[in-house]
Parts: C-alpha cells; structure tokens; sequence
C-alpha cells in the first residue's frame, strides 16, 4: 500500500497533466464559451421570465388537466418536471434564435451589400480604365480633385498618358491573382467566425437550460467558502450586463445621430451607413466616427464638398461626444466603480486580450476588488464589520 504523500504528490500531477490538456481542448473555443456565459447571465432574467409566460395555460385547459391530475401523485410529479424541463428548453431555443436574428442575420446582410457595393465599384474601375483610359476615370472626378490628379499623372507618365493608361491596364490584369486571394482569406475568415459563432449559441443553449445547476455545481465543487463562489459569479453577471447594455445603447445613439448627419448631409444609402455605423462603434479601433469620416470622403469625391465638410465635424464632435460621454457613464453606473477605474479597465483588456477584453478587462479588476473585499470581510480577523 502506498504511503499518503507520494499518492498525494501523484494526484497533484495528474490533476495538473488534467489542467493542462483541458486548457489545450477548451483554447479554440475559449472566446465562443466566454461570449455565451456572458449573454447567458444577461439573458438569465428574461429567460426565466419567458419560460414562465410559457408555463401558463388557458382556463379551459388547466380545467380539463384537473382532471388528469389526480391520476396519481407519482405521475403528477414526472409530468410536472418534464412539463418545467420542455418549458426551459423551449425559452432557450427562443432566446438563442433571437440572438441568432438581432446579431448574426443583420451582420450577414450588410456584409453582403458592403461586398456587392465594392464589386460594383471595382468593376466600374475597371471597365472605365478599359474603355476610356486613366485620363477618363481622373475626368470623373470633382474638379479640384480631377486638376490635381491629372498634375499628378503628368508627372509620372512624363506627358505620355497613352503609356501610362496601358501600364494600369496591364497592372489591373495582373492583379486578378492577389484578388483572388483575397476572396479566399475573406472566406476562409468568414467561415471561421460563422464556426466560432455556431458554438457560441450551442453553449448559450445549453447554458440557459441548465445555467443554475451548473452555477450550484461550481460552487459545491469550490474550495470557496459556500456562497462566495455564488456571489463572484454575482457579480461577474452585474459587470457583464453594464458593459453589454453601455455598448449597446452607446452604439444605438451614435447610429442615430450619425444617421442625422447622413440625412443632412444627403450620403446615399444613409440607412445602410447608419448600420455600419452601429456595428463599427463595438471595435475600438474603428469607432463610429471613423465610419462618418468614410462617408465624408466619399461626398468629397464626388463633389459635395460642403457636405463633406459638415459631415466630417459632425462625425468628430457629435458622434465621437456621444461616445465619450454616454457609455463611461452607464458603464459606471451599472459597475458601481470609479470612472477612472473603468477607463484603465477598459484600456487594459483591449490592450492584453482584444476586441473580448472590453468584456474580460472589466471582469479582471471585478474580481480582483472582489476577492480583496471578501478577504477583508471574511478572512481578516482585525477587520470589524460595519452596519450596511
């Protein structure tokens, strides 16, 4: 039989060889699972709500089942708990396909006119440059912009235009190989991120279904104290919510007021620039008002140059205000956290994880104060309680 400490020594290795591999297995799915215990705490509340309304019969119906009730008490009970068991099932299947249309069907349709809209007009590129040459496609231009480009071409085609229409010709033929390419990173990443999105609702499914369990499981299996575990896992969700819902409405007000600015400054397609609009205000790097610059510069091309200029203030001082003043806000409120805190918090994740730290970066500094708040309460033996 063997002695207590090499048994103990050989279980510590195994449980970290276990740790290891199930890290290895859990890392390609690591920001799918995230993202789904993420929705599945903001979600929890109206799910519950939902399998509730489901749960109610009409009159008739329950009249009839009294009936059938009494058939036996075994029976009622199995009936009862498959009956909850469908109900929750079924809130989650109508949570999960409402996600699936609020996020993924609106991404999909304005990637798909953003794609046509760029062919088009690199295709009118390219049969403009066929038929009328360089010198036709500068022609085009406003004509601030046509004078400079034309300078421009004579400089670099030394007055011979004929060769140098020939020469992009030849260089738009020769770039059908990279186009190619292209198109198929764009859809090698597109069919990475339809993966990634397709395991995010299956674990948001199973998450809604049995979230309470697993939650009463993790914090029977925690070395925590009973409870502590509970009340981290708390206030993960509190945190989570106020950083989602400050984005969201954060996001909604900037497409709003950007689409105002489209419409005032007459941009063509303005609804569907004020869906990118919305969509770009989640990446940090982009922002809103990037998306409002764009469309500026595309009124400037084709000669709306007051148009442009509006729409460019109005993209830096009132899209680019809203953003700096309505989501720290929320996000302060809903944190109950100083707003410098949050700003770092904020700035940090982005920096060490991604576009996901503006969720995992506020969940860090809330774990980490919590665990300093816990010690102070419950492990701190100098520490007097206060009332409240």
């Amino acid at each position: 039989m063997p002695s207590p400490q090499p048994a103990r020594r050989f279980f510590f290795l195994l449980l970290a060889a276990a740790t290891v591999l199930f890290a290895l297995v859990v890392r390609p799915l690591a920001s799918a699972l995230f993202l789904a215990a993420v929705l599945a705490g903001v979600l929890w509340p109206a799910h519950l709500w939902l399998a509730a309304k489901l749960g109610r019969r009409p009159r008739r119906v329950a009249r009839t089942s009294q009936a059938a009730s009494k058939r036996g008490e075994h029976g009622d009970g199995a009936r009862g708990g498959k009956g909850k068991g469908e109900r929750r099932g079924l809130s989650a299947a109508l949570m999960v396909a409402g996600v699936l249309f609020l996020l993924l069907v609106p991404v999909v349709a304005f990637s798909t006119f953003a794609f046509k809209e760029a062919s088009d007009g690199a295709r009118f590129v390219s049969q403009t440059v066929r038929s009328d040459g360089v010198t036709g496609l500068v022609d085009r231009l406003p004509p601030p912009l046509a004078r400079l480009a034309h300078r421009g071409l004579a400089r670099l085609s030394g007055g011979d235009e004929g060769n140098l229409s020939a020469s992009v010709q030849k260089q738009v033929g020769a770039q059908g190989g990279r186009a190619a390419a292209a198109v198929g990173a764009t859809l090698s990443a597109t069919g990475a991120f339809v993966f990634q999105a397709v395991m995010m609702l299956i674990a948001l499914y199973f998450l809604l279904l049995q979230g309470d369990e697993l939650v009463s499981w993790i914090d029977d299996l925690s070395p925590l104290r009973r409870g502590q575990t509970q009340e981290l896992l708390a206030e993960f969700k509190k945190v989570s919510y106020a950083v989602i819902l400050s984005t969201v409405i954060t996001a909604a007000v900037q497409a709003a007021a950007a689409l105002v600015g489209y419409f005032i400054g007459r941009v063509p397609h303005p609804l569907f620039f004020a869906g990118v609009t919305f969509f770009a205000a989640f990446i940090p790097a982009v922002g809103a008002g990037a998306i409002c610059l764009v469309a500026a510069a595309l009124l400037f091309a084709t000669g709306h140059t007051y148009g442009a200029v509006f729409l460019a203030a109005w993209g830096l001082v009132v899209v680019g205000l809203v953003d700096n003043l309505v989501k720290p806000l929320l996000i302060k409120g809903g944190m109950e956290m100083n707003g410098a805190v949050v700003f770092f918090a904020l700035i940090g994740g982005l920096s060490a994880f991604g576009g996901v730290g503006l969720l995992l970066g506020p969940l860090v500094v809330t774990l980490f104060l919590a665990l300093l708040r816990m010690y102070q309460r419950d492990f701190n033996p100098d520490h007097a309680p206060t009332a409240g």
